[in-house]
């Protein structure tokens, strides 16, 4: 397993090694001592979640307040790319974004701790996302970014090959960062590591 560190501070990119033979493949998606070396972290698992998508459909960008939902993601059909937004009102790396292609080739994964953006974009009919959540979903703490904000400057119809992405009514409804951060409802980076602290191995 190769784990790297993302540009959003905590966020990680995990890339099992593949076992092949003449019957196709094994790969290990996770072990509990990777995880709490990688993460210092215990691993709590609450939900399960799967969705199917559409190609060029945007997911997100999601957020919750802490104590949240930490995630991990990983593709199980198809191909998408994952995009790790730092919505921590504090962090170093505020506004900063990362992105990782998921697919059910290298079948990486990416680890996202509470209080972090998370969208994804299906580059293929029918890519199926396949992730871990520390806590169960709690509607009154699940919150978002317009995926399309220019101050977020995700560039989706670049990853798209300049297809217009299709969003939810949710997702087009939801605010802009410049609102959110006017209104104080992000997500404080100070709260965020307390949080992980507390739930340190």
């Amino acid at each position: 397993m190769k784990i790297r560190e993302l540009a959003v501070p905590g966020a990680l990119e995990f890339t099992p090694d593949e076992y092949p033979d003449d019957r196709g493949a094994l790969l290990e998606l996770l072990r509990r001592e990777w995880w709490t070396e990688a993460t210092g972290r215990r691993l709590e698992v609450a939900q399960v979640n799967c969705t199917v998508n559409r190609r060029n459909v945007v997911r997100g960008v999601h957020f919750t307040l802490p104590p949240g939902q930490a995630k991990f993601v990983c593709c199980l059909n198809g191909a998408m790319v994952d995009v790790i937004a730092d919505l921590r009102l504090g962090s170093p790396a505020f506004g900063t974004y990362d992105t990782v292609p998921l697919d059910n080739e290298q079948f990486r994964i990416v680890f996202l701790p509470e209080g972090v953006g998370h969208g994804m974009v299906s580059l293929t009919e029918g890519a199926t996302a396949f992730y871990l959540c520390s806590a169960p979903y709690d509607p009154a703490n699940e919150f978002g970014v317009h995926p399309l904000d220019p101050d977020l400057g995700v560039d989706w119809r670049g990853m798209l090959g300049g297809a217009e992405p299709i969003l939810s009514e949710r997702d087009n409804g939801a605010p802009s960062l410049a609102w959110l951060v006017k209104h104080g409802e992000l997500p404080r980076y100070e709260d965020c590591l307390a949080h992980y602290r507390a739930t340190a191995r």
